[in-house]
């Protein structure tokens, strides 16, 4: 089956980037690629606007990569700093994912990162100081300092009374502060009166 060669006008997912020359199908040419502006068929004419796309890439991709190495600077500084739902022994509910953190590092620093692009190596599952990296761009990859503190306060710590400080009688108060036995007693002493 024959092939058509088109010049990709846009990156294309499976295909590839901007102004690469590539061979697909011709259903596929003629009824997706062209008619979406995302190829332009293989001509003279087009051949010579290759070299156009080619440099406008060029500056695209240098601008990204200067943006991407100006943010990757500044959250290098920052630490993050993470509230997180804890039990009472300080165990944390779930983990830390990189959606969390996304979000986290748009209200806190105002900095749009993707979550496709933290990469965390295990799930972070303990409070404390982390290490998450972040891979902006093929060339910046950045450490992004993470504090996760518990939203809740530890509870106080109460001494155990020392045991062996029941009555006399050995009969103490129960779990709910009952005196033990005084259920059976109370109707004899309602009858005396």
């Amino acid at each position: 089956m024959s092939k058509t060669e088109v010049i990709l006008v846009k990156n294309v997912v499976g295909l590839g980037a901007e102004t690469d020359h590539v061979k697909v199908a011709p259903g596929y040419a003629r009824n997706y690629l062209i008619p979406r502006g995302m190829a332009i068929p293989l001509t003279a004419n087009n051949k010579r606007r290759l070299e156009v796309l080619k440099q406008r890439r060029a500056e695209r991709e240098a601008h990204e990569l200067n943006a991407m190495n100006e943010i990757g600077r500044s959250l290098a500084r920052l630490t993050l700093q993470l509230k997180v739902k804890t039990g009472e022994d300080g165990k944390m509910f779930g983990s830390v994912t990189p959606g969390l953190l996304a979000d986290e590092l748009r209200t806190q620093f105002e900095a749009v990162v993707e979550k496709k692009r933290i990469h965390i190596e295990h799930p972070i599952r303990t409070l404390g100081d982390h290490e998450v990296e972040l891979r902006l761009h093929a060339d910046v990859i950045v450490k992004l300092k993470v504090h996760i503190e518990s939203s809740n306060p530890p509870p106080p710590k109460v001494e155990e009374p020392a045991k062996g400080g029941k009555e006399a009688g050995g009969r103490g108060r129960g779990p709910r502060g009952d005196r033990g036995g005084a259920g059976k007693e109370a109707p004899a002493a309602d009858k005396a009166k």
